[in-house]
């Protein structure tokens, strides 16, 4: 296949992303990351430009650099309505295919056909809300969406987020799951979920996502990748099967 270069733009904190990426990355794909603060609020026309002129200036050093697909990896700062309005917009920006993390979930769980999810998150009550308002209008019924309370005192708490032991995140995403749920979100990029993918999977018998596989997935997908051809060299369960590239 013609060699594809992801250009990752990633909160400051984040430090799981690219190293759970570089265990999935098929032959031939490479990435290249920048680092972006965080824009949470992006409800009003400041906060909406001042994210557009972020990632601006991000993209911009990724193209410049030889990257070939943009993508934002980040769940928060990217659940814009319509769910598809700011990937949209940074393609067109950066004349290349644009993926963001929040579109990436809402296509995958769309691609397998998920009509209930439960959500299992590190976020307080307040982006928990928004996740859920987010989810239900790109058309998903959340069946529960409970976090671990991280943030809940301001944004300087974030660093904790890939702290979490992974024992303690199984149990979360256990506590989660509910009854009649079509498959299990783990959301945020941050979230050291990729080595329990497989084992919630089997446990449960329907597929779990997290922002990370969600946004790779999708990023691959846009720059071309067919799995088939190129497979994931690691397990990132269902959403991975060789069948699961339209």
């Amino acid at each position: 296949m013609t060699p594809l270069r992801l250009g990752v733009i990633a909160p400051p904190t984040n430090t799981v992303n690219e190293k759970e990426w570089a265990t999935l990355l098929p032959a031939g794909v490479s990435m290249q990351f920048t680092r972006m603060a965080l824009h949470a609020n992006t409800d009003t026309p400041s906060g909406k430009q001042a994210l557009h002129d972020d990632l601006a200036t991000a993209m911009t050093q990724l193209r410049n650099e030889g990257a070939d697909v943009m993508v934002y990896a980040c769940t928060a700062g990217s659940m814009t309505i319509p769910h598809h309005d700011l990937p949209d917009w940074m393609a067109r920006t950066a004349g290349a295919p644009a993926v963001t993390t929040a579109a990436a979930i809402v296509d995958a769980l769309r691609f397998l056909d998920v009509k209930r999810v439960a959500v299992a998150t590190p976020y307080h009550d307040a982006l928990n809300d928004h996740e859920t308002h987010f989810l239900e209008h790109a058309g998903f019924k959340v069946l529960a969406c409970k976090g671990l309370g991280i943030g809940a005192n301001g944004p300087h708490e974030y660093v904790q987020i890939a702290k979490v032991h992974p024992a303690a995140i199984q149990a979360h995403v256990r506590s989660v799951h509910q009854d009649g749920a079509d498959a299990l979100l783990v959301s945020c990029t941050d979230f050291p979920t990729l080595g329990l993918i497989d084992a919630l999977e089997q446990e449960f018998g329907i597929p779990v996502l997290s922002s990370n596989t969600a946004t790779l997935w999708a990023a691959l997908r846009a720059g071309g990748v067919h799995f088939q051809d190129a497979p994931v060299p690691a397990s990132g369960g269902q959403l991975f099967n060789p069948g699961n590239q339209a």
